[in-house]
């Protein structure tokens, strides 16, 4: 740099740097940018920083940018959306939808034990998904396929994929033992593929080291067993750490340990549920043949079996995260041999059951269906448990805005649940029907007895639990149009008040009194959440109840019962088959739609833009977590650019960009975050994340960020369903500017002679605002010293 170039850089505080971070669905650097030329400046394919080809050199020059800053891409799209395979995760979405319900643990001060139980339930009620998946894919393949239709020589006989498989032949595998034997390996299949994926996809996404370890003042922090968000109270083994927002802390983005001891368990559980499955039928034959060395080895199988499972649930129970460093050491003896033992045992009980019983005949369904009925009340009990622990932790630090009263991870641990029994009694419910031919599943009609009699019940409370939806839809219909009416005049006044000769224009009015109404629909999802969730354990209990207590199906159950009852039971069960059917079917198609379609793809990546921005923490198959790899990625440039250039830098982020850059900025050093400044637009910060997730984004971490925080300006409209006010503490720096003008003009101007749109959530930056507020930021941020600019100063001297 020259003499007049360094004078220059004095006077105007250095080249400032904008790093623009976009929202849900992704964006091209070209858009971003706003030139269709832009050049890669870091990263990869998947991630990466980009700016225009004249902004290479930036730093060489900073005199170009005394009118503004340099223009810094962050594109991130394809860690949710760029592969066309993965549109294949909304099969996962149970598994996501759990993981979710971890992290909406209410906030609350002291009562750590309570925090590591809420912990604990939610990790077994994910173990709990596994095993009913597991259990799904071995209801279909051994029971329905192997033990039912190649028994029945009806059944058989018409497909002839059968023929090798059926009682009727003389084969070898005709024995129901050796018919199980062969049909599990799909289940088996079945978890070594998830095992797979979720070890691929750690190594792809998550497998990224933050900056430091280094706690505050640079000194590393300890493991700590379980996170334990007490705000206002200092950490005991360390009197100088007071409390850090546990996004701040070095290792909330790493976590490799719990993942790969949580992944190790559940492949664990997955392999013992087919060997459980496998060995349970030719046990339970055995101890009424006559064979004692048979017997003995059935016993000591299962009793193996039953070790095992305890040992994973030690597993899943023993151990939480660890966020006051890095958490990448593994357990290594744990991690290699639990999953390949399990597999041995599947190999063990395969070798069992195919053990030659010549007069061992299979009929009716495959013995050990009363797993679904421990499975879903498992499934409630841990979800009663859980609401429990959540109301205890409400109760202790009550904030108004927190959704559902601290019951939205019940809530939302329920609707997992539900997801779970939907799709995996829909495979059940459609392949049973397809076997059976013209007959009705549990009907005593066609070839085949069917599933399990719970899952015919489950089935049919799906009508039931649709009936019920209808009414909050009308009420929030009715609601809407009711709250646009009232916004209508609110409108013509306050445009009356900005543009002095508007016309009221009725049509344009309901336009923009409607799109603010809309916007106020996201209010009330708690409450629709919690209706259906509470709903869903209402009616899944009925069913456990109705399925016990009558041993049948709800058509045989109400025979002889009036004719009305007798035909509401019909009904609800065919119409409940068919739609629990059609709900997986409705996952598979649009999964494959998405795979040939990009704007299909572009919308479900949408959906895993939120859902998998938190880690694993509870299941270890659910869809990888992007922000581990974007955080870092964020955190690492705006460290390493502050470091080398020692200029001013403001990252801007719209929608989930914004959530993305909040959680970098609070990864940064402190003397780092006294060189940034903060914009966001259309942020969900606190209208969804705090609500939801109260304990890492509520009120009390959010005001401590407003505070660290060089200067921070968050821009929001009415019309955005999305994006809202920060609501910062009263005593707290202002952060908030809105509602923003939207549209721009209600009519036709001199300066809009045509038409503006109503933006909503999107197009911040056509908003003057938006560049007012930008540059009032910059202004705000410290000048570069000049030592700094050569790359030589360090971060304590800068911090001193």
């Amino acid at each position: 740099m020259d003499v007049s170039s360094e004078q220059t850089a004095d006077r105007s505080g250095g080249a400032a740097l904008e790093l623009l971070v976009h929202g849900v669905g992704g964006a091209t650097p070209q858009e971003m940018l706003a030139d269709p030329y832009t050049v890669r400046i870091t990263g990869d394919e998947t991630a990466a920083i980009y700016r225009r080809p004249d902004d290479e050199d930036a730093e060489s020059h900073p005199e170009r940018y005394e009118d503004g800053p340099v223009p810094e891409a962050y594109c991130w799209s394809n860690l949710t959306s760029g592969n066309a395979s993965r549109a294949l995760w909304l099969l996962l979405l149970p598994f996501m939808v759990v993981n979710l319900a971890h992290w909406m643990r209410p906030a609350t001060n002291g009562l750590a034990r309570t925090q590591r139980l809420y912990g604990v339930l939610v990790r077994l009620l994910a173990l709990t998904l596994t095993v009913l998946l597991t259990a799904a894919a071995c209801e279909v393949a051994l029971d329905l396929v192997a033990w039912q239709c190649a028994g029945s020589a009806g059944c058989a006989d018409d497909r002839s994929w059968l023929g090798f498989l059926s009682a009727t032949g003389d084969g070898w595998w005709a024995q129901p033992g050796r018919r199980l034997a062969l049909a599990a390996l799909i289940p088996a299949a079945l978890v070594g593929l998830l095992w797979y994926l979720s070890n691929r996809t750690w190594s792809a996404y998550e497998a990224q080291r933050p900056p430091t370890d280094a706690g505050p003042g640079g000194s590393p922090r300890d493991p700590d067993t379980e996170v334990v968000n007490t705000p206002g109270v200092p950490d005991s083994r360390d009197a100088a750490d007071a409390y850090r927002p546990a996004l701040a802390r070095p290792g909330f983005w790493y976590g490799r340990r719990l993942v790969a001891r949580l992944r190790a368990a559940h492949t664990a559980a997955g392999f013992l549920t087919v060997a459980g499955a496998v060995t349970g039928a030719a046990a339970r034959y055995d101890r009424g043949a006559s064979s004692a060395a048979r017997e003995t080895v059935g016993w000591l199988l299962q009793a193996t079996l039953v070790a095992g499972a305890l040992v994973v649930l030690w597993v899943v129970c023993s151990r939480g995260r660890s966020e006051r460093k890095r958490d990448g050491s593994l357990d290594k003896a744990l991690v290699s041999r639990l999953p390949a033992v399990s597999l041995a045992l599947v190999g063990v009980a395969v070798v069992y059951a195919a053990w030659s019983r010549p007069d061992w005949v299979s009929s009716g369904t495959l013995p050990g269906a009363v797993t679904f009925s421990v499975l879903t009340i498992a499934q409630g009990v841990l979800v009663v448990g859980l609401a429990t622990a959540a109301l205890a932790l409400h109760r202790r630090a009550p904030h108004a805005r927190i959704a559902l009263y601290g019951l939205g991870g019940p809530a939302v641990a329920m609707l997992a649940c539900a997801l779970a029994g939907v799709m995996t009694g829909g495979v059940a419910q459609r392949v049973g029907d397809w076997l059976d031919g013209s007959g009705t599943p549990g009907m005593g009609e066609g070839t085949i007895a069917g599933p399990p009699v719970l899952l015919s019940w489950q089935a049919a409370v799906i009508p039931v639990l649709l009936v019920l939806l209808v009414i909050p839809v009308v009420v929030l219909a009715v609601r809407t149009v009711r709250t646009g009416r009232r916004l209508a005049p609110v409108v013509e006044a306050e445009y009356g008040s900005r543009e002095a000769k508007v016309t009221p224009d009725s049509v344009r009015t309901r336009r923009i009194a409607g799109a603010r109404a809309r916007a106020q629909l996201t209010d009330a999802a708690p409450w629709l959440v919690g209706l259906v969730s509470g709903a869903a354990l209402l009616l899944g209990t009925g069913a456990v109840v109705g399925a016990w207590l009558s041993g049948d199906v709800p058509g045989r159950a109400a025979e002889g019962g009036p004719a009305l009852i007798q035909s509401i039971a019909d009904t609800a069960q065919a119409l409940g088959s068919w739609l629990i059917g059609f709900g997986f079917i409705l996952f598979v198609t649009w999964g494959r739609r998405a795979y040939r379609d990009a704007s299909a793809r572009r919308t479900i990546g949408i959906l895993w833009d939120v859902g998998t921005f938190w880690p694993r923490a509870s299941h270890p198959f659910a869809p990888p977590c992007y922000a581990e790899r974007a955080v870092p990625d964020l955190t690492w440039r705006m460290a390493s650019w502050t470091a080398r250039t020692g200029g001013r830098l403001v990252i801007s982020g719209h929608s989930q960009g914004s959530v993305l850059a909040a959680a970098a900025v609070w990864q940064l050093r402190e003397g780092t975050r006294h060189q940034v400044g903060l914009l966001t637009y259309g942020s969900p910060l606190e209208r969804l994340y705090g609500r939801w997730f109260p304990a890492y984004f509520g009120a009390a971490p959010l005001s401590d960020l407003g505070r660290e925080v060089h200067c921070w300006r968050n821009l929001w409209r009415a019309t955005d369903p999305i994006g809202g006010p920060v609501r910062l503490d009263a005593d707290g720096p202002a952060v908030d500017r809105g509602p923003l003008k939207d549209p721009l003009a209600y009519g036709r101007t001199e300066r809009h002679p045509l038409p503006e749109p109503i933006l909503g959530h999107s197009e911040y930056q056509a908003d003057p605002v938006f560049a007012e507020e930008r540059a009032a930021l910059l202004d705000r941020l410290p000048p570069a010293l000049p030592e700094q600019r050569d790359g030589t100063a360090t971060a304590e001297r800068r911090t001193g």
